[in-house]
């Protein structure tokens, strides 16, 4: 249980500056954390027999290994396919005279072999264009057939992969892309309705995308390993994929389009999983990792004038212990019994250096009970912790011990405390109300007539006080909306968010709903409907299997299929917004509302409502089937033997793409939530808390940090029986969770708590969004408004049109989880199947948005004049004709006269 707190004692004795005993207690309290004394020990956890085993050993990073980042590219369906890239480039070289070994020719010959097939690729007969292409396919894979180990096929594939794009391939194959959208996607071929898509249908794409697949893949890894060779190479791969194409479209943005096509049934033979892993790829490489990110954020951060970071949730994960399992009915029970649970508590220590974790449980189980602990906490000693549980200030039981060195006893926090420059101003202003009785708007540092407490405690929040990246732009923005005039807008910057957010801006909500319904449709909760999507086209053979080895390996194929594209859609939507967020939080906003709109959250708690243990446990993959294992050496006949023996090569318990993709959906989740009373008052509606309390039994100190992060947002609003009965819980978050030093989550008394306009919160973060996009890119702007779902990109529209209605559907949904809206349908979590959402309220905020010049959910033409948008900067708003209408022109003296000059103004006001 949280050291000093009591579940039984009335809420308001536990809040800081109810008295002057109070106040000194607040300020030790805040004293020790500055010293880094915790009021908990770190780390300390119980081991229960009932855990699923140990900790994972699962290293977060951007990718899987190379081998097999490559080997899922393709699917076990695809096994016969490999031999037609043989024997079409063996055709070649028989058409060439040369004999059909790649390794024997020397580097001249190898390159003009190259150019004739670049120049092949050209031709109109598309037979001859695809041997081509297959040819060029079977190089990229490293030449299989002459090599007999994995070593040397991945080393030819790196020496291929650089004459291929040093000779122009990867710019052809672009080409080669553009024609095939334009087949698949023109009048005759979308009047004939495709059904029962099969692998057939998407032969010719797929291999085109492989190749570019392979050479972007290779690229990025060889980059990521400061390869020489590659050097020159990479950096201008780089700048090529994040520089507009020959028709002008980034090469991101022209497969964000082939998934917003596949999703509105344009075309339905796209392979959409190596269209998102090649998207995924591609913007991994253009905008750069988690080091990128890191470097990126420290140097905006410095240009604006704040300190750098110093910690970094990456690195300090890794420091950090998996917590047992959340508690079960059974510990439930005991904490009934105190005798019976310290029993049992000692029987729980581990390792020596655990020594007050006797005292943890003891405190935690019969706090829940009918203890009384004392609300002053100043980090040391137990005794002076539980006045209950040690009413005579006895010596602890765990004095008898063996001796540990105190270095080991004393453990810090985790993280360093922090506290926004909000919360300091909630802390003088209660404080002077309380003390002097007056308050200062917008004083934030006067001290006149307050104790002397309250000014250490004000110097160690100051200490403390953290400014983000964000709160600087924010700030930013808000002094151009004010004097747009007189306020200096530094120059925009073509960073590659920059310029991939341009892009993407006038389809921005089509592509978040599309990304979105390929993540539902390969949800293992998702339920196969007729109407949906067909994600596993490019995984089902036209003839189904016979025998029931085949149909094993189809269904693990299957199985595969939709775990392959779940990390990738994960892994895209992440990056974007991690990288937006830092070129500029608007962006990043931009990009959230529209998730959210489209069901981002409930259909990610939908994700994780499942055995969750069992999805990270399981490896659909037979390793006898990736590549390149399934081409090289002599190939054992397949049978049910083979399955099991594929199953336990790997040395791993776990599915390293299963973890990868739910610590993605989990940091998305929080990245869409965090400080939005509206959206965490979801995760409360949509019942989330049980849903993540079973996530937590996957031990994994990361993935156990974020679940722990979206329960600490809404603990307050989940009442004092769930507090009660998840202590354990609540002892992780005091443990794992970074501490805001006075945040009152645990007990429901902040004034954030109480009821919140949570419809005027999302209307004015989109009012502030809607200004800023409007101001900087005013033409993408007015595409994005007008363009709805029509155009090319196909579907998509009801984004733009039901975003506030889709947001107070879900609100008003409660136990129907969901409402009736446009965006991505997750199977009774919003969409047509869930439960009806309240009318009135749609009304009622579409008349909201009407008022401020909003119809549709995007500014119209009135917004223009609207006192909050009166304003845009300095991007072409003043240059606008505006047509004065002759009634207005023939009395503009009077106009002048009553507005003007006998219009009394307040400046100081305005």
């Amino acid at each position: 249980m949280p050291r000093g707190h009591s579940s039984n004692q009335p809420m308001n004795n536990s809040r800081a500056g109810t008295g002057s005993a109070d106040i000194l207690s607040f300020v030790a309290l805040l004293k020790n954390f500055q010293q880094g004394r915790p009021s908990i020990p770190l780390d300390t956890h119980d081991v229960d027999a009932n855990c699923d085993g140990p900790d994972l050993d699962f290293v977060y990073s951007d990718v899987d290994s190379y081998q097999n980042e490559i080997a899922e590219l393709y699917s076990y369906t695809e096994y016969c396919e490999f031999q037609s890239n043989v024997k079409a480039f063996e055709d070649q070289m028989e058409l060439y005279d040369l004999p059909p070994n790649w390794q024997k020719q020397d580097s001249p010959s190898q390159r003009s072999i190259v150019m004739k097939l670049i120049d092949q690729l050209e031709v109109s007969n598309r037979t001859l264009r695809m041997q081509a292409a297959r040819c060029i396919l079977y190089l990229a894979q490293g030449c299989w057939a002459e090599v007999q180990s994995d070593e040397e096929q991945h080393q030819n594939t790196r020496d291929n992969v650089i004459v291929l794009y040093d000779l122009g391939v990867f710019s052809s194959f672009i080409d080669l892309l553009n024609m095939e959208i334009e087949s698949a996607c023109s009048p005759d071929i979308v009047a004939v309705k495709i059904t029962n898509v099969t692998l057939v249908d998407s032969t010719d794409i797929r291999v085109i995308l492989s190749v570019l697949y392979i050479i972007t893949e290779t690229i990025r890894d060889e980059r990521e390993k400061a390869s020489e060779d590659y050097k020159d190479l990479a950096e201008s791969f780089v700048q090529e994929i994040n520089s507009p194409l020959t028709d002008g479209e980034l090469l991101a943005v022209k497969l964000l389009g082939m998934i917003t096509r596949f999703c509105s049934g344009a075309a339905p033979q796209f392979p959409m999983k190596k269209v998102v892993l090649l998207l995924w790829k591609v913007s991994l490489l253009g905008l750069g990792g988690m080091d990128v990110l890191k470097n990126l954020k420290n140097e905006y951060r410095l240009k604006v004038g704040l300190d750098p970071i110093k910690e970094d949730t990456l690195e300090v994960t890794k420091c950090m212990r998996a917590s047992s399992p959340p508690a079960t009915a059974t510990d439930i029970l005991e904490n009934q019994y105190p005798k019976r649970s310290f029993k049992r508590s000692l029987m729980k220590q581990r390792f020596l250096d655990e020594p007050e974790q006797i005292d943890m449980e003891m405190s935690g189980n019969e706090g829940s009970g009918n203890a009384n602990n004392a609300s002053g906490n100043n980090g040391g000693s137990n005794a002076s912790n539980t006045a209950t549980a040690n009413p005579n200030n006895q010596p602890s039981l765990t004095a008898p011990l063996p001796a540990v060195p105190p270095v080991q006893i004393t453990a810090r926090l985790p993280w360093t405390p922090k506290v926004r420059q909000k919360d300091i101003d909630q802390f003088l202003d209660i404080s002077r109300n309380k003390f002097i009785g007056y308050s200062l708007i917008g004083d934030h540092e006067s001290l006149a007539g307050l104790p002397q407490p309250i000014h250490e405690g004000f110097k160690t929040l100051q200490r403390h006080m953290y400014m983000s990246l964000a709160d600087m732009q924010i700030k930013k923005e808000e002094d151009i909306a004010r004097n747009p005039i007189s306020t200096h807008e530094d120059e925009i910057k073509l960073t590659p968010a920059e310029i991939l957010y341009q892009a993407i801006l006038p389809n921005l909500p089509q592509y978040m709903i599309a990304l979105l319904k390929v993540l539902l449709a390969a949800s293992p909760t998702s339920k196969s409907k007729t109407e949906s999507i067909n994600i596993m086209a490019d995984v089902l053979p036209k003839k189904m299997p016979l025998t029931a080895t085949q149909s094993t390996k189809l269904t693990v194929d299957m199985g595969r299929h939709k775990e392959i594209i779940v990390k990738a859609v994960s892994a895209i939507i992440l990056l974007y917004l991690k990288h937006f967020k830092i070129n500029h939080v608007y962006q990043f906003e931009f990009m959230s509302q529209h998730l959210v709109f489209a069901n981002c959250i409930p259909l990610v708690l939908k994700f994780f409502n499942q055995t969750i243990t069992e999805y990270v446990n399981t490896k659909n993959n037979i390793p006898l089937l990736d590549f390149p294992s399934c081409v090289i050496g002599e190939q054992p006949d397949l049978s049910g033997d083979s399955f099991v023996y594929g199953a336990d090569m790997s040395d791993k318990p776990y599915s390293w793409r299963n973890v990868f993709s739910c610590i993605n959906l989990l940091r998305i989740l929080n990245k869409l939530i965090k400080w939005k009373h509206s959206r965490v008052m979801m995760l409360v509606v949509f019942k989330s808390a049980p849903i993540l309390k079973k996530t937590l039994k996957v031990r994994h100190a990361m993935m156990q940090l974020y679940v722990l992060k979206l329960l600490k947002m809404q603990t307050k609003y989940l009442g004092r029986q769930w507090r009660k009965s998840n202590m354990k819980t609540m002892s992780a978050i005091y443990s794992k969770v970074r501490h805001r030093l006075n945040d009152d989550w645990a007990f429901g008394n902040d004034l954030e708590s109480r009821p919140w306009d949570f419809q005027a919160e999302e209307c004015t973060l989109r009012a502030c969004v809607d200004r800023f996009n409007l101001r900087r890119y005013p033409e993408a702007t007015q595409k994005c408004g007008a363009g709805g779902g029509s155009g090319n990109n196909g579907g998509g529209g009801t984004a733009a049109q039901n975003a506030e209605n889709s947001q107070q559907s879900n609100m008003n949904a409660g136990n129907g989880y969901g409402g009736n809206n446009g965006g991505a349908d997750s199977n009774g979590y919003g969409g047509n199947n869930g439960g009806g959402g309240n009318n009135s309220g749609n009304n009622q905020q579409q008349q909201q948005l009407n008022d401020y010049g909003v119809e549709g959910g995007f500014p119209s033409d009135e917004i223009l004049t609207h006192s909050d948008f009166a304003f845009f900067g300095h991007s072409g708003w003043w240059d606008r004709k505006v047509e004065l209408t002759d009634y207005f022109k023939a009395n503009y003296a009077v106009w002048l006269e009553e507005e003007v000059y006998n219009s009394q103004i307040d400046w100081d006001a305005l």
